[in-house]
């Protein structure tokens, strides 16, 4: 993960168009969006959009500021990986035949992961994890043959009581 790599929480009226109006905010001011993950909260009304993007601090703000006056967008915070748990999904194919099916299963093992498909040639891997946890595994797995990645977005939630999603429809 970059220094500049920024986390954002973003609450919106679960509506057509609010999803492309945030992202074509950052688009139109030449941010690449690292990671993306939308879903409904706890409100079927409310959606929460989890951004990872790779800006400075200062230019986060200016973003933040754009937000806040777009149409749909309920409320906006900026996570502190030191204050939220992270996580993504990512599933994996990888090469795994008989000869090689076992030492492929005790990293699985090793990871907390599991296998939720096998062929004759490969396995398919879920894992759950931070970023760092999910390269670990992926480095591991390399050497057997990484036939295909699926990554979900990365998706995070404060720690503690307090719910974004209660602060926002008090405003």
């Amino acid at each position: 993960m970059s220094p500049n790599s920024q986390t954002l929480s973003v609450l919106v009226e679960n509506k057509p168009g609010a999803l492309t109006r945030v992202t074509a905010l950052f688009s139109r001011r030449g941010y690449n969006i690292s990671s993306l993950a939308v879903g409904p909260t706890e409100h079927p009304e409310i959606s929460r959009i989890t951004v990872v993007v790779d800006v400075e601090q200062h230019r986060l703000e200016q973003i933040t500021k754009q937000l806040n006056k777009l149409v749909n967008v309920l409320k906006i915070v900026q996570l502190d990986p030191r204050q939220t748990v992270q996580r993504e999904l990512i599933l994996i194919k990888v090469t795994a035949d008989s000869s090689t099916r076992t030492p492929v299963l005790e990293i699985v093992q090793m990871f907390r992961a599991k296998v939720v498909d096998a062929a004759s040639d490969s396995v398919t891997i879920e894992a759950t994890g931070t970023q760092d946890k999910l390269t670990a595994l992926l480095g591991m797995l390399e050497e057997f043959g990484i036939r295909e990645i699926v990554k979900s977005g990365e998706v995070a939630i404060g720690r503690g009581g307090r719910a974004i999603t209660d602060r926002a429809l008090l405003s």
